[in-house]
């Protein structure tokens, strides 16, 4: 029995009921957009995550900004700056790369970061420590969305480090292997 962290849509699921598999997803997390200030200028923007991008665009006074570079973390962040106009000089797969990546250019900023409440330390730490100027601006909440489970599971999915803090507040992993 595997548990996603996340909802799956028919497609995912329809994979692994193929293979064989029994699966049950639930949504750990929820997300909620906030309002928030930012220039209508930017240079440098760096996006945490595509609910990052998603709640920027969305954003009623922002939705024609074009960044001179855009800097994000994942695939699907990238892939999402680009539907919205957006020129990617660097995607990288975890916040550490990113963070390493614009400290090695010698751009001193000032450099925007939009992420959610529940962002990782690893960018403001680096850029503090190399001196770049940053804006942190949050544009959206994670909320955990706790649920206690009364089985075990041969896998857990998780998405996000929210979603592990989620499933972990009311359950253990034990025997599962965490995906």
């Amino acid at each position: 029995m595997i548990l996603s962290t996340k909802k799956l849509s028919t497609l995912q699921k329809e994979v692994f009921v193929n293979s064989g598999l029994e699966i049950i997803d639930y949504d750990a997390i929820q997300i909620e957009f906030i309002d928030f200030k930012a220039p209508k200028k930017i240079e440098n923007a760096i996006f945490s995550s595509k609910n990052a991008v998603t709640s920027f665009f969305s954003a009623h006074n922002i939705g024609s900004c074009v960044f001179k570079n855009a800097f994000c973390i994942g695939e699907k962040t990238k892939s999402l700056l680009e539907e919205n106009g957006q020129k990617v000089i660097k995607m990288s797969p975890n916040a550490s790369k990113l963070a390493q990546f614009i400290t090695n250019m010698g751009d001193k900023g000032p450099f925007y970061f939009f992420c959610g409440n529940l962002r990782r330390d690893e960018i403001p730490a680096t850029l503090n420590h190399s001196k770049i100027a940053f804006f942190e601006v949050k544009n959206y909440k994670t909320k955990l969305n706790s649920m206690f489970f009364d089985q075990k599971w041969d896998k857990i999915l998780f998405f996000s480090p929210s979603g592990v803090q989620s499933f972990m507040a009311k359950n253990k992993i034990e025997n599962s292997r965490a995906i």
